[in-house]
């Protein structure tokens, strides 16, 4: 149909520059011989029906019209209120030329479209339908009583946070239930000193004998048996106390025993895979940040999942509590027998240091129990948790770990870090 339109624009224009039959017939001849030029008031010699011809000549614009065996394209052309009308047949069997091999491909294009969607559906929700088989199974044995279980975290960044925070409630389930055994076998041995109080008391009282052949008055042998029943109840509640002692201690003990040895890890490593996983969210919020320090071996006495708990908990503090965009910065530096995981942030800092480290204490409304996690896995390995005010501007939190290579010595908290500092001082922030 564009051929057709080429052809009768170029016969239209020879006929409305007033050429002569010659030039029109030239024309004709350059458009190929396709075109047939129906004069005006003439018969048609072409394709086209009469009726077709004279309404493309009275309607004064171009019109398609169907013929037998295709179309024709009828263009009317006005000189000397006389109008020509210029006819252009185009066979059926050009207008579906190839159209088959056309619908062909694009049908195979869609479906190889549809597969790759699919098979990349498929991967990504295989991966996430895994992560969440995997923490149902989990849960469902620590609902069973089996605090042991612990997950390895995949799949996308939700599944692996819930992940994390699977394995961190578990530890701490087991740390409750483990406080819980441990006050009641405190309570219950605080009972002993009233209970021994009471049984001196009982026995300071009047013989309970009440044998056959003595002779009592009735008053007097209600009397005796009540003080026989008081002896007895106390024997009985001394020992249900000593049972519930020595079954709380057990209990304790044997959870103790079964608990895993805190073991080395590597700090470098740790923060390398934890970074990982936190670039992602740094990513989403904007948040320029760098790692110092990360590249060498260093280990430590605290279990892997312990510090990358802690870990966590420290940073999860800073993506909760600074606003999208704060940078931060992840540090880790060695001396002295003495091993410094720093987190620095851009934020606004926290207020009271002090308040901030006692357990369960929170200026922003949390648990407060964060910082608390960061401080049991420090202390664990001998070391300790501080807060300052960073370079940054914000918070900088510091755990002191033991070397696991070195004795420790008493080194200063703020050489270490100072030694980060400059470090950091040399390196650009990364933005993500």
């Amino acid at each position: 149909m564009s051929a057709a339109e080429r052809e009768s624009a170029t016969v239209a224009g020879a006929i409305a520059a007033g050429a002569s039959k010659k030039g029109v017939e030239a024309a004709v001849a350059a458009a190929g011989g396709h075109p047939v030029v129906h004069p005006p008031g003439g018969q048609p010699a072409g394709h086209a029906d009469a009726s077709d011809v004279q309404r493309a000549a009275s309607g004064g614009g171009s019109i398609t019209a169907s013929v037998p065996g295709g179309l024709v394209r009828l263009e009317p052309v006005t000189v000397a209120g006389k109008t020509s009308v210029v006819e252009v047949f185009v066979p059926g069997d050009e207008l579906g030329e190839n159209t088959g091999r056309d619908w062909w491909m694009l049908a195979g294009l869609a479906l190889l479209l549809v597969g790759a969607a699919v098979f990349a559906v498929d991967r990504l929700a295989r991966g996430a339908v895994n992560s969440a088989r995997n923490l149902v199974q989990a849960a469902l044995a620590v609902g069973g009583g089996d605090l042991g279980v612990r997950i390895q975290p995949s799949g996308p960044r939700e599944l692996a946070e819930a992940g994390y925070a699977f394995n961190r409630m578990a530890d701490r389930l087991i740390t409750t239930r483990r406080d819980e055994r441990e006050l009641v076998a405190d309570l219950s041995h605080r009972l002993r000193t009233p209970l021994t109080a009471l049984r001196l008391d009982a026995e300071a009282l009047d013989p309970d004998d009440t044998q056959i052949g003595i002779q009592f008055d009735q008053a007097e042998l209600d009397r005796r048996r009540g003080i026989r029943r008081i002896r007895q109840a106390i024997v009985t509640l001394e020992g249900e106390v000593n049972q519930l002692i020595n079954t709380t201690r057990k209990a304790v003990a044997a959870q103790v025993a079964a608990a895993p040895e805190p073991g080395v890890c590597d700090v470098s490593e740790v923060v390398r895979e934890r970074m990982t996983f936190w670039s992602a969210l740094a990513g989403d919020q904007n948040r320029p940040y760098q790692v110092v320090g990360a590249q060498m071996r260093i280990p430590v006495p605290v279990a892997r999942a312990e510090l990358a708990a802690a870990l966590d908990a420290v940073l999860g503090n800073v993506f909760r509590y600074t606003p999208q965009g704060t940078a931060f910065e992840v540090g880790v530096s060695r001396r002295d027998g003495w091993v410094a995981l720093r987190v620095d942030d851009a934020g606004p800092g926290i207020p009271d240091p002090e308040k901030a480290l006692q357990r369960g204490q929170s200026n922003k409304g949390s648990t407060g129990l964060g910082l608390d996690i960061a401080r049991r896995a420090a202390q664990s390995a001998g070391g300790s948790v501080s807060l300052a005010r960073a370079s940054l501007g914000g918070a900088s939190i510091v755990m002191m770990l033991a070397d696991a290579d070195a004795s420790p010595k008493q080194a200063s908290r703020f050489g270490l870090v100072g030694r980060l500092a400059r470090e950091r001082s040399n390196r650009p922030v990364r933005p993500e």
